[in-house]
């Protein structure tokens, strides 16, 4: 008597399959991490997610944000960032004037407030990387979001959106200030999930 094992061929039975819907693949696309789904599957994980995989979360195209319109700008200065030493200050200022939300927004036509914010980052080479990547997520509109604030009382305002930032120079991470030693590579890990690398 025979006796099969069970896990022989388990790669066999599910490689014809979509792992989104379980069934045979139809119209079958290959991304580049190389899963496959159903094309139309594909593109509905795409409209609800973004241009994800919905396997093994690799950006396979360009994510856009619902980020009001406004400006990016940033100086350089000498002084130090607590824990990075002899580098200057990168000091950063978004400012998004208030507006009225379009219908990428939680409430298409109500006004919301905007913001001024001002963050940090060290004047080093992993600094100036970190800059580029921000300006890049700013400009595909990924830093900030409209949503509610149960903290300030505005029914919509802008906020920050899910890219950790500096927004002390001091205090420590309780504080969203420095010393924090390994902040810049938490913030390429949150931009690189986002596509920006």
């Amino acid at each position: 008597m025979t006796i099969k094992d069970p896990l022989a061929d388990e790669g066999d039975s599910t490689e014809e399959n979509c792992p989104i819907c379980l069934s045979p693949f139809r119209d079958k696309k290959s991304l580049n991490c190389k899963h496959e789904f159903c094309k139309r599957c594909l593109q509905k994980a795409e409209e609800n997610y973004g241009p994800i995989c919905p396997v093994c979360r690799k950006v396979f195209g360009i994510i856009q944000g619902d980020q009001p319109d406004g400006r990016m700008t940033w100086t350089r200065s000498s002084g130090q960032v607590p824990g990075f030493s002899n580098c200057g200050i990168i000091t950063i200022i978004y400012s998004i004037p208030d507006g009225r939300q379009t219908e990428k927004h939680p409430k298409p036509g109500h006004c919301y407030t905007g913001t001024t914010k001002t963050a940090y980052i060290p004047g080093n080479k992993e600094g100036n990387e970190v800059l580029k990547l921000l300006k890049k997520a700013f400009d595909q509109k990924l830093i900030f979001t409209i949503m509610a604030s149960n903290i300030t009382g505005f029914k919509t305002r802008v906020t920050w959106n899910d890219i950790h930032h500096k927004t002390s120079l001091y205090g420590g991470p309780d504080s969203y200030g420095y010393p924090d030693p390994t902040y810049l590579s938490r913030v390429k890990e949150e931009l690189k999930a986002k596509g920006i690398e």
